[in-house]
């Protein structure tokens, strides 16, 4: 079992909600249930004990086959105690998570490219909403089940090309 002390503290707060903890090169990670992670993260936030006080990174993964399908991971940073923990959970293909954008600003973008990029949604997001492709994109790229070279490869982005010949610097 991991040393980390927000481990113990959270088995404490949330024995329901900890699926698991894993340690791997000095990193921790604890599996969270997709029902109580909101309020995981906001204990991980406010608690004088953790003060996770930076969002650091977020992402998504597709797991392919797998029951539930995605995992998404949070990276923490507690800048008063200067360490850094992983929160994970689970959600299937159809399924939201609550959204954390009102614990940390910073989630607010990353959820959309989580969004945009794996069609993962997330309830009460201020603003849902495609980030890196144009609103009128067919499906989530980073899915293991999107097309190698995209739906259309003959015709990737027709309105995109004859803007890009006019602002070539060689034509």
């Amino acid at each position: 079992m991991s040393e980390h002390k927000a481990c113990e503290l959270l088995k404490a707060q949330f024995p329901e909600a900890v699926r698991g903890v894993t340690e791997f090169r000095g990193e921790t990670t604890v599996a969270v249930e997709k029902g109580q992670l909101k309020a995981v993260m906001r204990f991980l936030k406010e608690s004088e004990a953790t003060r996770y006080d930076l969002l650091v990174d977020f992402a998504g993964v597709d797991l392919g086959s797998a029951t539930p399908r995605f995992k998404v991971a949070y990276l923490l940073h507690s800048m008063r105690f200067n360490n850094r923990l992983r929160i994970e959970t689970r959600v299937a293909e159809g399924a939201e998570l609550e959204t954390v954008s009102d614990i940390w600003k910073s989630a607010d973008w990353m959820e959309r490219e989580v969004y945009d990029m794996f069609g993962i949604g997330f309830s009460g997001h201020p603003d849902l909403r495609r980030i890196l492709l144009p609103d009128d994109f067919a499906g989530h790229p980073l899915r293991k089940d999107f097309p190698l070279k995209g739906l259309d490869f003959e015709k990737p982005f027709p309105v995109c090309l004859e803007e890009e010949k006019g602002n070539r610097i060689d034509a």
